[in-house]
């Protein structure tokens, strides 16, 4: 914790270099951020994206706010966990995670296409590995359809990131949408998707357990 009694604020030196990788809320961070500044140091956030194959493959994309030349300075500890041209100084104080809840936002629409894809194809009663296959080839193709889509198929949703997790990303990217009056709509209904998804028990299965949802829906086991 950065402002409990013991902790990092409390025994912060000046000229010291704050790193925090967690995804909370933009405006929160900015506060953060000038807390350490009146202390004498300075912070960057630094969120990413890639999930658990990303951090033991040390491949993760990491989006960076705060000042160049504590990005500059921290790069060396980033490129420790990320890959090099995945590590990208977003701009000030909060954009990192600005551009992290951009990236929720931006999966949770490619999660419920490609649900929905699956669901049709299945439903039609056509195989939805060769559609998946044969969407891989064209402008469809995603790292969701690629990842994601193949835990649809074979319904293994041990968990790479939580439903849970997901769950509290997209809360945030509903609070930094209306702080600057930006409508989400596709956000809202992936939102009660993941909050369905929750009720169910799924709390703790990989958010691409997301399409049992919609294969309910849909009729299909």
């Amino acid at each position: 914790m950065l402002t409990s009694a013991d902790g990092v604020l409390a025994g912060l030196r000046r000229g010291s270099l704050v790193v925090d990788m967690s995804s909370i809320s933009p405006v929160a961070t900015e506060r953060l951020a000038r807390l350490v500044s009146d202390r004498g140091g300075s912070m960057l956030d630094a969120p990413v994206s890639g999930g658990e194959i990303g951090a033991v493959s040390g491949t993760l994309s990491i989006m960076v706010g705060g000042e160049a030349a504590s990005f500059d300075r921290a790069r060396p500890i980033l490129e420790a966990m990320g890959n090099r041209e995945k590590i990208v100084h977003i701009g000030k104080s909060g954009a990192g995670q600005v551009c992290k809840v951009c990236n929720q936002i931006a999966i949770g629409g490619a999660l419920a296409g490609v649900s929905e894809a699956l669901a049709l194809a299945r439903k039609a009663g056509v195989d939805a590995g060769r559609v998946r296959s044969a969407l891989l080839g064209g402008f469809a193709a995603s790292r969701v359809l690629e990842v994601h889509g193949e835990r649809m198929l074979t319904g293994n949703y041990k968990p790479g990131f939580r439903t849970k997790l997901y769950q509290k990303d997209l809360r945030l990217a509903s609070e930094a949408a209306a702080a600057h009056n930006v409508a989400i709509p596709g956000t809202a209904i992936v939102t009660q998707l993941v909050n369905s998804l929750v009720a169910k028990g799924g709390a703790d299965l990989d958010y691409a357990a997301l399409a049992t949802v919609l294969f309910g829906m849909a009729g299909i086991s």
